[in-house]
């Protein structure tokens, strides 16, 4: 975010202040004259009416994982929403005050995928592992099911599932 500010004039109707090709003045809804000198602008208002806005950037929204999204969303109905930051965060208070003002995006997780190496279906098709309804078996990459898993959901698998080299899985895998 640039650190130089920009002014404009504007009326309490919402027009600002621009100029035409010729130099004359003119109000228009859509564009304006931006003007990085304050004192300039303010003597723009002085003669020619309206008032001096300061138009800044947008700040980029902060990007969070999953976990810290959850404190800054319970900060917003806190009462004292910085003591929560504080209180549940450990090194990234400041990442998560800044996402509490500026907003913020939530980080896709990871996925992975775990190939069965030495097993293939009657057709020859390799086989991963999958879940569904509490159970891990083998299974041919097939849409709708659970085949994409967390570090989360792995740790949790059977002991020798977890041994298992596990490839990342792209958006285009998905």
């Amino acid at each position: 975010m640039s650190e130089e500010k920009l002014y404009a004039v504007k009326t309490d109707e919402g027009e600002f202040l621009s100029f035409s090709d010729d130099g004359d003045s003119v109000w228009n809804k859509a564009v304006g004259h931006f003007e990085t000198d304050k004192q300039k602008a303010r003597s723009w208002a002085y003669n020619r009416g309206g008032h001096v806005v300061t138009l800044i950037e947008e700040p980029e929204k902060v990007v969070l994982s999953k976990e810290q999204a959850e404190i800054v969303d319970y900060a917003h109905g806190f009462y004292l929403p910085a003591m929560h930051i504080s209180r549940n965060s450990d090194e990234d208070e400041e990442l998560l005050i800044n996402a509490y003002v500026n907003g913020y995006t939530v980080a896709n997780e990871k996925r992975y995928m775990v190939e069965l190496d030495g097993l293939v279906t009657t057709d020859g098709a390799k086989q991963y592992l999958t879940k569904k309804d509490g159970k891990w078996f083998a299974c041919r990459r097939m849409p709708g099911m659970h085949q994409d898993f967390t570090d989360k959901e792995l740790n949790k698998a059977p002991e020798w599932a977890q041994q298992l080299d596990r490839k990342e899985v792209t958006d285009d895998e998905q």
